[in-house]
């Protein structure tokens, strides 16, 4: 059988445990493929709006119904290209003995185990990073090489990008950090018609917060209500970034603290310093779309991504190549707020 044929190469990343991926998996539960470049979907005009009171003896009254936009958007491409030279095989791999205990096949298998993982993982964490900066800004900038800066931006209200200053920030005498998350919730509500309950901390806001007088209170009455506020939280990933510090009321509070290597090399905060966002975790309707793969081999289908191997002969010298056409969309994205607290 060959390890690198395309079927097998599939097969591997399938089998593989992704990485945690917490804002994802929170806010962008669904997937959507197309098998064009673009991605479609159609946005509601809809109003709270009452039928009309007339007189049993009157004609009905004439309601205007609601219309709709349709918006596309055309995702970024990503290929992440890995090279095998000949010298791999005779290579002592990570964890192998002193000496040597496998086999120069076995060491082959498990290199390409080991890049199919660290392909996918890297896929995930870029949608990772960008869910983050969706929910932060309720658009993404996508650029590359051969790929002119571009922003796509969901048209998220105004009022859901705000940060606190001088006397209203959380650190501030005064400020009951309660009162602002049932504010938010209703400026949420306002604009999209669904409930946020979801709150997500970085740690520094996270710090601020638990340390706020009022919320001292909550931590000491909690006991025969609806509050589990805990300063020691349980955690509720398997890399322990997402930790679930409990609930006042019906506000289900997190704190998430994850990084990445961005572009320029440098690591860089998913979530900047003092960032709280708020969200519905069905509302918002996160979806994780994927356009058509530009490859012969696939057959132009649509899928998540797709892997393929080629030799060449002199030197000899493999490649495996991973491609994806990826976006992540809040089709409603005012079910969605950031706010910098400090």
């Amino acid at each position: 059988m060959d390890i690198f044929s395309t079927q097998v190469l599939s097969k591997v990343v399938e089998r593989l445990r992704t990485p945690p991926s917490f804002l994802l998996d929170t806010f962008f539960p669904n997937v959507q493929t197309s098998d064009k470049e673009e991605i479609f979907f159609d946005v509601t005009d809809s109003k709270p709006r009452i039928s009309p009171f007339v007189s049993p003896l009157l004609p009905g009254k004439v309601v205007a119904g609601g219309g709709y936009q349709t918006k596309s958007f055309k995702p970024a491409y990503v290929k992440d290209k890995r090279r095998f030279d000949a010298n791999i095989p005779y290579k002592r791999v990570a964890g192998e003995t002193i000496g040597g205990s496998l086999s120069p096949a076995q060491r082959y298998e498990r290199a390409l185990a080991t890049h199919l993982k660290d392909q996918l993982d890297n896929l995930t964490r870029r949608e990772e990073v960008m869910a983050a900066e969706i929910l932060r800004t309720g658009k993404v900038v996508v650029s590359g090489d051969g790929y002119p800066a571009q922003t796509v931006n969901f048209s998220r209200d105004e009022a859901l990008t705000k940060a606190l200053a001088s006397s209203a920030t959380w650190d501030s005498s005064g400020v009951n950090p309660v009162d602002d998350l049932e504010d938010w919730a209703i400026t949420i509500q306002d604009k999209s018609g669904v409930v946020a309950k979801t709150v997500v901390m970085d740690p520094q806001a996270w710090k601020i917060f638990r340390s706020n007088e009022t919320v001292q209170k909550y931590l000491d009455i909690r006991r025969g209500t609806n509050n589990s506020l805990t300063i020691d939280p349980a955690l509720r990933s398997e890399d322990a970034k997402a930790r679930n510090v409990g609930s006042i009321g019906d506000f289900d509070i997190w704190v998430y603290n994850d990084t990445y290597i961005n572009d320029a090399g440098a690591t860089t905060k998913l979530l900047p310093e003092k960032t709280v966002l708020l969200g519905s975790r069905e509302g918002l309707e996160g979806t994780r779309c994927y356009g058509a793969i530009h490859d012969e081999k696939a057959n132009w289908t649509a899928n998540r991504y797709f892997t393929k191997s080629w030799l060449e002969e002199d030197p000899s010298v493999r490649w495996l190549l991973l491609q994806s056409a990826p976006l992540v969309v809040p089709y409603r994205p005012n079910a969605s707020m950031c706010v910098t607290v400090g």
